[in-house]
C-alpha cells in the first residue's frame, strides 16, 4: 500500500532539495564528477536520509549532482532519475573574470544575463514547470532532488522571495533543505544538514577561487 503523507484530507508533498558536494572545477559540466572529499561528504548525506520517507530520487543531468544522491537512491532501492531542465543556472557562455560581481549583478537584476548565459528570470522560467509537474504527479510524497546552488534558491525564491542572493551566500556545500508542499504552495522550509560535518565546503563567494565556483 502507497504512503501518502497528509494535513487533514490535504495531501503534504516533500521536496528535499540535495545541493551536490564538492568538485573540482572543469570545464565539462555534465561529466565533472566529486572529489574525494565530496564523496565522503556524498555518504554522510546517504546516512543522513536513512531515516526519512523517500519515493523518487531525481537529478540536475550533471554528474556531481548524480553522484551526490546515488547513495541514498542505492539505500532507498531506487533509480536516480534526470531531468534536463533542473541543470544549474548557466551564468555565461565562458568563464567570468569576475565571478563575484557577475552573480551579485545576475541576483540583483533578475532579468539581465550574460553573453549566452540565462538571466534569473530565465532560469526559474526553465526550472518551476518540472517543479510544478513533480508535486502533481507525486503529491503526498517524498521527493529527493540532487541540485545546485544558485539554480535550487531561484526555485525556492519562485515560491517565497525571502530566498534571495543572501540566502544563496550562507549556503554550504553539500546542504540540505526540505520543502514541503499543500499542492503547489510552499507552506514549509526545513534546514536538515544536522548530522553532517560542519565547517567543511562552506558556500560563500569568498571561499572560493573562479576555478572552484560555488554552484
Amino acid at each position: 500500500m502507497e504512503t501518502v503523507i497528509t494535513k487533514g484530507d490535504i495531501p503534504l508533498t516533500s521536496i528535499y532539495f540535495v545541493r551536490h558536494a564538492h568538485s573540482v572545477y572543469s570545464t565539462d559540466e555534465y561529466g565533472r564528477g566529486l572529489s574525494e572529499r565530496g564523496k565522503e561528504d556524498a555518504g554522510q548525506v546517504a546516512d543522513r536520509f536513512k531515516g526519512e520517507h523517500i519515493d523518487v530520487v531525481f537529478s540536475s543531468p550533471y554528474k556531481r549532482a548524480i553522484e551526490t544522491v546515488q547513495g541514498i537512491a542505492d539505500f532507498k532501492g531506487l533509480e536516480v532519475q534526470t531531468i534536463e531542465n533542473l541543470k544549474e543556472r548557466k551564468l555565461a557562455a565562458h568563464s567570468v573574470d569576475y565571478f563575484d560581481y557577475a552573480i551579485q549583478k545576475v541576483w540583483a537584476q533578475p532579468d539581465y544575463s550574460f553573453q549566452g548565459g540565462e538571466s534569473n528570470i530565465q532560469a526559474q522560467k526553465r526550472a518551476i514547470p518540472s517543479i510544478s509537474n513533480l508535486l502533481r504527479k507525486y503529491e503526498g510524497k517524498g521527493i529527493v532532488i540532487g541540485t545546485h546552488g544558485n539554480i535550487m534558491v531561484l526555485v525556492m525564491n519562485h515560491f517565497d522571495r525571502k530566498y534571495n542572493f543572501d540566502f544563496w551566500k550562507r549556503l554550504t556545500i553539500p546542504d540540505i533543505y526540505k520543502l514541503t508542499f499543500e499542492h503547489e504552495r510552499l507552506v514549509d522550509v526545513k534546514r536538515i544538514r544536522k548530522g553532517l560535518d560542519e565547517g567543511k565546503g562552506e558556500g560563500k563567494i569568498n571561499d572560493f577561487s573562479e576555478k572552484d565556483l560555488p554552484y
